[in-house]
């Protein structure tokens, strides 16, 4: 099968490329304005519609732009596994988006297929699943990446509608293993795994009533609706969902977990009185005051609950003493967590670039990995050889009962974690199915260890930045990591790199210290060595 050009030039007529615009695609895929979007999104479909090809299996284009204000939009594609798409083929992405020849758009798509041998390794046929999410500018998106998914004879186009990214994601891995890919089988997974693990609780004289109340920030967007879904089916935790959307409120303004991440703030319509059930009251100030737990708390607890029950197969189960274990962090896991990863629990840890596509490909390498960056993005993931040898063991080859019961909470986390992508549902349920299985109650797990005071800045300009050793030190320009060096030697405790952003044309500088006053002096003092050195032009008031 060739490329069908007539019929590619035809429906990329509709599409004009706006002027003097670079689109760029990265770890959240393209994203800009809604309203600029669909030349590009027309045209990821085009990319969705020849991987789908290429690999033989179904591939998934979602429209959205996650935390972002509610006129911008974007478009992602994932990969057959349900992980993002492959790296290798940004570049074609990223250069048929901004070609602005018709013709030229061919020859793009030609000499891409003829270098990578699309069509030599390819299946007659291909799907591309297409969702997104509730901002007004979807519908026209999604139309417009359906167009484009047509636009390569073979390949057809289900759209299915409205979802969350994670639930797209995991459908693309559910259809491609041949299991059950309908949004009730993503329910049935989550709901099962656990009812799992709540039902393998052990009995203690002093435990909490196992129907709790979690409320849940919806953002004004897809996951308020989408919840509804899991309440249905699990009767273990009452949710109580706030910023719906129903009532006026906007996607992303004042709510949302970036919202809540970046400003220290809480989301609209949270932090009253009636919710000291979940938060904590300031014993220096009127009123109640935020407690954060974040991507690495998570991390943490998630690491806490997984090792106690590998800890019992690794020893009763000799062919599984040699399982490896390991958490993936970034450079802006707070240090606190990373000390107590590796001293206290004794777990392997390493750092990657900043990026969940970087994380996601290091934590599968391990046998179970973990990873979570701070802002809460995550999962866990299970290697298939690892997986497999669980579910393939018989009860009497494990020597104890529990062994036995190791392996079956093991399994139970496989099913409620989204192995695909980070879920926020997915996690919602196993941190509170991990909570109740060790009756920590919410500032038991806060105590795990305490953060480090951070600040975060930016100064304008990247261009010139370089940097090494998963973003932690500078190459270029010269003189800067060791101005950097100097800085953190003035505060106890004291930590700081510059990195230059992937989604904005700003160097990201991140410092933490013993004390709240040490590390806001000493990310200034970083950002005024950025900008001296690094071309800055601005700095942050």
């Amino acid at each position: 099968m060739g490329l069908d050009a007539s019929r590619l030039i035809k429906a990329a007529s509709g599409f004009p490329l706006p002027p003097g615009i670079h689109f760029s695609y990265g770890t959240a895929g393209f994203r800009a304005d809604g309203s600029i979007l669909d030349c590009v999104v027309f045209r990821a479909g085009i990319v969705a519609a020849l991987r789908s090809l290429n690999t033989g299996s179904t591939i998934g284009l979602m429209i959205t732009a996650s935390h972002n204000p509610i006129q911008d939009n974007g478009v992602k594609i994932a990969d057959p596994n349900g992980d993002m798409l492959s790296q290798e083929w940004e570049p074609f992405a990223e250069s048929l988006a901004n070609e602005s020849n018709l013709e030229n758009v061919v020859q793009v798509v030609e000499d891409f297929m003829q270098k990578n041998g699309v069509f030599k390794v390819s299946a007659s046929s291909g799907k591309v699943l297409l969702a997104r999410d509730t901002r007004p500018s979807g519908g026209r998106l999604l139309d417009a990446a359906k167009q484009g998914v047509e636009a390569i004879a073979g390949v057809s186009a289900e759209v299915i509608g409205v979802l969350t990214t994670p639930q797209l994601h995991w459908m693309v891995r559910a259809t491609n293993r041949g299991v059950g890919a309908s949004e009730h089988d993503y329910y049935s997974q989550i709901s099962s795994g656990f009812k799992c693990i709540v039902d393998m609780i052990p009995m203690r004289k002093n435990l909490a009533s196992p129907s709790e109340l979690v409320i849940v920030d919806g953002a004004n967007g897809v996951g308020a609706m989408k919840l509804s879904g899991l309440q249905a089916i699990i009767p273990n935790v009452q949710l109580n969902v706030r910023n719906c959307g129903s009532e006026g409120g906007i996607l992303n303004e004042l709510v949302g977990a970036d919202y809540v991440q970046k400003e220290r703030k809480f989301p609209q319509n949270f932090g009253h009185a009636s919710d000291l059930t979940k938060i904590q009251k300031s014993e220096d100030a009127e009123g109640i005051t935020l407690r954060l737990l974040d991507g690495d708390k998570i991390l943490t607890l998630l690491a806490i609950f997984i090792q106690k029950h590998l800890q019992e197969l690794r020893s009763e189960v000799h062919w599984l003493s040699s399982v490896n274990f390991g958490v993936v962090q970034t450079a802006y896991a707070n240090g606190a967590s990373t000390k107590f990863l590796k001293e206290n629990l004794g777990v392997e840890v390493v750092l990657t670039p900043t990026g969940v596509k970087h994380l996601h490909h290091k934590a599968a390498q391990y046998d179970i990995g973990i990873y979570f960056e701070a802002n809460g993005h995550g999962t866990v993931l299970f290697k298939e050889e690892f997986f497999a040898v669980l579910t393939k063991t018989a009860p009497s080859e494990f020597r104890t009962e529990a062994a036995y019961k190791a392996a079956r909470l093991l399994l139970a986390i496989s099913d409620v974690v989204n192995q695909a992508i980070g879920d926020a549902f997915s996690v919602l349920f196993l941190v509170e199915s991990a909570l109740q299985y060790m009756n920590w109650t919410i500032q038991d797990w806060d105590a795990i260890y305490k953060d480090l005071p951070s600040r975060q800045l930016k100064v304008q300009d990247r261009a010139v930045l370089r940097t090494t050793n998963s973003e932690t030190k500078v190459t270029h320009p010269q003189g800067l990591q060791s101005a950097i060096d100097m800085e953190v030697a003035k505060v106890t405790c004291g930590r700081a790199f510059v990195r230059p952003s992937g989604t904005e044309d700003v160097v990201r500088v991140y410092a933490e210290a013993a004390t709240q006053d040490e590390a806001d002096c000493l990310a200034r003092g970083v950002a005024i060595h950025v900008h001296n050195l690094a071309q800055g032009v601005g700095l942050p008031p």
